[in-house]
This record gives C-alpha cells, sequence and structure tokens, in this order.
C-alpha cells in the first residue's frame, strides 16, 4: 500500500531539498512546488493528502494559497515559515492552516507533525470517550459527529483546535501542564510545541469564549498550563 502523497511548497531550494530528503529517507511520496502558481497546479492535478507550505513565496503569500486551497479542499495543510510572530502563526490558522512549524526545525519535529497528521486523518479525527456528548454551559461538543456547538450555532475549529478542545473537556476541571497536552497533541514537547500550543489556545479562545480577555470555559495558570472551567 502507498504512503500518503505529501506536495512540499518551499521556494528555498536548500530547505525544499532538505525536506525532499528527509520524506525520502522515510518513504513517503512526494512532490514539489518553488511558487504558489506551480503549488495550485500540483493540489489540483494530484490532489495531495498533506501540504507543507512556506508563506514567503515569490509569486504569492502563502496566507493566499491557503484560502484558495480551502476553498475546494479539507486538505490537512502545515505552515513552515521563518515568521514566528503570533500574529502570523494566528493569520495562518486563521486562513485554514492546521499547523504551524516555525524555522528553523529539527527533521524529528517535522516527522512527528506528520505522524500526528496522518493519525488525525486514519482515525477521521475521532475521540473515543465513554458518553457521546459532553455538555458545559453554552457550550456542546458532539463527539460522534466531530461537532462543536455554541449556543446552538456549530463552531468551525481546526482539526488541533477541535482535538485540544476535547483534551481538556475530557479532563476538565483539571489542570494540564504544557508538557502533557503538546506531548497527547503533537506527540512531542518540544519548546516550538508550547509556543505553538500558546497560539492555537488564543484562536481556540476567539471561537468559544463570549469574551476572550475574561475567559469562561478555559483557564490559564502561568507557567503550568491550562484548566477546563465547568461552567
Amino acid at each position: 500500500m502507498n504512503k500518503p502523497l505529501i506536495l512540499v511548497v518551499e521556494d528555498d531550494a536548500a530547505v525544499r531539498n532538505l525536506i525532499a530528503t528527509t520524506l525520502e529517507t522515510h518513504q513517503y511520496r512526494f512532490h514539489t512546488a518553488p511558487t504558489g502558481e506551480a503549488a495550485i497546479l500540483e493540489a489540483v492535478s494530484h490532489n495531495p493528502e498533506v501540504i507543507l507550505l512556506d508563506l514567503g513565496l515569490p509569486d504569492m503569500d502563502g496566507i493566499e494559497i491557503i484560502r484558495k486551497i480551502r476553498s475546494w479542499a479539507k486538505t490537512p495543510i502545515i505552515v513552515i515559515s521563518a515568521r514566528s510572530e503570533d500574529t502570523d502563526k494566528i493569520d495562518a490558522l486563521d486562513a485554514g492552516a492546521d499547523d504551524y512549524l516555525t524555522k528553523p526545525f529539527s527533521v524529528e519535529e517535522l516527522l512527528a507533525r506528520l505522524r500526528v497528521t496522518f493519525r488525525r486523518l486514519n482515525d477521521g479525527g475521532a475521540v473515543q470517550m465513554a458518553a457521546a456528548v459532553f455538555q458545559n454551559g453554552a457550550m456542546k461538543i458532539d463527539y460522534a459527529a466531530g461537532c462543536v456547538y455554541l449556543d446552538g450555532k456549530e463552531l468551525h475549529l481546526t482539526p488541533i483546535e477541535y482535538k485540544l478542545l476535547c483534551l481538556l473537556a475530557k479532563n476538565a476541571g483539571k489542570v494540564l501542564t504544557h508538557t502533557y497536552i503538546t506531548k497527547e497533541i503533537w506527540g512531542t514537547a518540544w519548546d516550538n510545541d508550547v509556543a505553538s500550543l500558546r497560539v492555537f489556545m488564543a484562536t481556540l479562545r476567539k471561537k468559544i469564549e463570549p469574551d476572550p480577555s475574561n475567559p469562561q470555559y478555559i483557564q490559564t495558570h502561568i507557567g503550568v498550563g491550562y484548566r477546563m472551567l465547568k461552567v
């Protein structure tokens, strides 16, 4: 059985070759694209299972590519970019990216992100829990359907936002450490994972909290982690 096809979108030849060599060594199938135009053509023509996307391309910004691909496909997109500001990460996630890896990155970290993405694809993003529905105040998680509702309206969460919310819900009332959460979400506990966790928590709160500056559902324990409050 063939491994999933990965599209690598990167204009820097050295980085592109590093990623390609890594994928080849681990027997992944892949195509490469040095520009946004080539990336969109490859995505349409070959329907990759995962896209690794640099944001700083010569012909168009990566955020635009994410929006274009999201207009017709739900293909997981992992951004790999030198842009390290939280605002850049949030913009990419809001546009439809599923994950964000900051340059410089380690080969092991890239492979870990890919493994998590493929596991999510294989299990359909399902979370196996005893109850079919989690209700907390105005928020409801329907695990069977993989949907989250707030005041009866469905929220559109990225796969990682959904997995993060389910992890907190499963442990409602408990403080989960940064290390525990990052290992559960990404399978690793790199320093970059904690930074990514902070970004994903910010985007998740924007969607579920009536007032993100005064959170009702997710409490921050500074220097420790996060806790799902029982409303």
